[in-house]
């Protein structure tokens, strides 16, 4: 495992991380305490030191046992957890959401389960469309003042909001976001709209999740599966372009001799001209977690880089083929373009 730093921080994390989503059965699918505990130390043993858990994964059970977990070996790993959902069966209106009374218990609930007394990165997990920005970055810069979390980070929120907060951040000296959560996978490229290259442009780095939707990209759902699955099996009635990128990732797989699942993860690895990527690796048994993890021991050509970008693609939209063209392309446009036309082109 290699490490960099996180974003705009000198706080160095292994090239994956693990998500702790899967830590506890209490939702079903997930993997009972001494499965849990043995990936874990998969991870810890092939050099990873980055961990991804919430306040809310598995009803609390996932921070209970990574907490057990890291005992004895706290200082090793980085830890990061996050607040803002609630229960559905709730009937409190203040036990979710990004208020700062939220996120104060929550912080507190998560330090007792992680055993721990201070918190790596702390995310706020999703925006709520209700409490106001400052709100948000003054608490969570409280919170980095009297020690409790060391760098502040975002998830499943909007480019918009995101840059609002670090630039209201960096006017008022408050701790601004190093990082940024989000879903991406072949089959699911929109955050490269706005959301990547707004991580570029704010030096954030991107975790994304859902590498493999759901287990789609691994190729299971071709035929029929009756083990457990957090899949609506109404989201598996792929279109065409899907069925399509599905395929091309089996090939692909097939002339690798490589599990698709190593295809998919490692295609989302690569993007590495987009953004500064962290994968977020996550699974429900130690084999799963071995194959995942020997995404690290080879890399997708450019040829099959060039192959899965194709039949994967997205309309960008507007404002990107507007003149410019794709956002991962500017600098390469300008660079080719001379005084004398660049004034043209801005003139226009």
């Amino acid at each position: 495992m290699r490490y960099q730093l996180l974003g705009k921080s000198g706080l160095r994390v292994s090239e994956l991380c693990l998500g702790t989503m899967t830590f506890g059965d209490t939702w079903g699918w997930g993997a009972s305490k001494e499965v849990s505990r043995q990936m874990f130390d998969l991870f810890a043993e092939a050099g990873g030191n980055y961990i991804d858990s919430s306040v809310n994964y598995t009803d609390g059970t996932a921070e209970t046992l990574l907490g057990e977990f890291l005992q004895g070996r706290r200082d090793q790993f980085v830890v990061t957890t996050k607040y803002t959902l609630t229960k559905p069966d709730s009937t409190d209106p203040n036990s979710g959401g990004n208020s700062r009374k939220n996120m104060m218990k929550s912080v507190e609930r998560s330090l007792k389960h992680l055993q721990t007394e201070s918190i790596d990165v702390y995310y706020l997990h999703m925006w709520d469309y209700m409490t106001p920005v400052e709100e948000v970055m003054r608490g969570l810069d409280d919170l980095v003042a009297q020690g409790k979390i060391q760098y502040v980070a975002i998830s499943d929120s909007p480019a918009y909001i995101v840059s609002a907060a670090n630039m209201l951040a960096e006017l008022r000296g408050w701790a601004r976001f190093v990082g940024l959560q989000v879903p991406y996978s072949l089959l699911s490229r929109s955050i490269e709209r706005e959301l990547l290259p707004m991580s570029r442009y704010w030096d954030m780095a991107v975790m994304p999740w859902g590498l493999l939707n759901g287990g789609v990209l691994t190729g299971k759902f071709l035929t029929e599966v009756s083990e457990p699955t957090r899949v609506n099996p109404e989201h598996l009635k792929l279109s065409e372009q899907a069925m399509s990128i599905v395929k091309e990732v089996q090939a692909i797989a097939q002339e690798c001799e490589r599990p698709m699942s190593q295809v998919a993860i490692n295609w989302v690895r690569q993007q590495t001209h987009k953004a500064q990527i962290i994968p977020i690796i996550g699974a429900r048994s130690v084999t799963q977690l071995q194959d995942n993890l020997a995404v690290l021991d080879w890399s997708l050509t450019p040829e099959q880089l060039d192959r899965l970008e194709k039949v994967s693609a997205i309309d960008m939209g507007f404002p990107y083929g507007f003149n410019y063209g794709n956002p991962y392309a500017y600098g390469k446009t300008f660079a080719k373009i001379d005084n004398h036309h660049r004034g043209q082109i801005l003139k226009y």
